[in-house]
């Protein structure tokens, strides 16, 4: 099977982590691509979050934020992606100080000028508090009728347990948003079942998992996805190497996986790269990658036209 012909779609993406070196140079001139590919080396999860808060600190104005939609829409494009569910970092956006209206602005023009229909994520830095997180909910609310349709929290999850942004979370989804944090990432059970106690209807990587038996067959039953991305977690040291990554386990225990990216240039993948290690390091045949390119649309919290598949 063609890989590139098969219609996927990228639900777990963040914009920030999509700006290659070749960008970041454009954007930045000064910066030489040696000194940019430096950044984009590190040795564990807390080394990665210093990286995206590096590159993220070299976007400064409003058309930044547009060129590198473009240039991830383009690229999925490329690859076969039908529709993409992008993560912004609204948080950091307002950690920085800086007005969240244009740069928002630039983003959603890019995004209407793309070649693929595209909704957002508004994402919250956990570790940042609680009055962080409700202004990135607030924030997210106030745009759900320019294509942000969920809401969740990034970040180091032992400095923001998700279970203290219960009110938020409840905030968030009687406002019309849909709700997909990232938990059981780098910490372990406990994170996911906080998560789907706030409300989660998908979870943002999710791997750990596999440690509870009754929390797998819990996300079995309810068919709630996991958001995996295998390429990621290896670089982060979310697992120990390829060989030890349970997305196979997950999969055969009949809980839903769809396959994304998360920061593509940082983790030197491709989501066409993420759908083969799944194909030749983990055995999965065209029959499971059309089930997990479908999960794609089926679990898309916005509408995908021409996906009659997608709820």
């Amino acid at each position: 099977m063609e890989l590139s012909s098969l219609d996927k779609a990228e639900l777990h993406v963040h914009l920030e982590g999509s700006v290659t070196p070749e960008t970041l140079q454009e954007i930045e001139p000064k910066l030489s691509l040696e000194e940019i590919r430096s950044h984009y080396r590190y040795e564990n999860f807390l080394g990665f979050l210093q990286s995206y808060k590096w590159v993220n600190l070299h976007l400064k104005a409003p058309e930044h934020f547009g060129l590198i939609t473009r240039r991830l829409l383009e690229d999925l494009a490329r690859q076969g992606v039908r529709y993409a569910e992008v993560n912004v970092s609204a948080g950091v956006v307002l950690w920085r100080g800086m007005e969240l209206g244009p740069v928002f602005d630039a983003i959603a023009l890019a995004a209407q000028e793309g070649p693929i229909p595209v909704r957002f994520i508004f994402d919250a830095v956990r570790q940042f508090g609680l009055e962080h997180v409700w202004s990135v909910a607030r924030a997210a609310v106030g745009l759900k009728d320019r294509g942000v349709v969920g809401f969740g929290v990034g970040g180091d999850e032992a400095g923001g347990p998700v279970e203290q942004f219960r009110e938020v979370f409840d905030y968030a989804r009687a406002n019309g948003l849909r709700l997909a944090p990232h938990a059981g990432e780098t910490v372990g059970p406990a994170s996911v079942w906080a998560a789907l106690e706030c409300g989660a209807e998908r979870i943002g990587h999710g791997i750990r998992s596999i440690e509870d038996p009754v929390l797998v067959a819990h996300l079995r039953d309810r068919n709630i996805p996991l958001e995996v991305s295998i390429s990621s977690n290896v670089c982060t040291g979310a697992v120990g190497s390829l060989k030890e990554h349970p997305v196979r386990r997950l999969y055969d225990a009949g809980v839903p996986i769809i396959l994304n990216t998360d920061d593509p240039p940082m983790f030197h993948t491709t989501l066409i790269k993420e759908y083969e290690i799944a194909r030749d390091e983990f055995g999965f045949g065209e029959a499971d990658l059309r089930t997990v390119a479908e999960n794609g649309f089926r679990f898309a919290f916005g509408p995908v036209p021409g996906f009659p598949f997608n709820s």
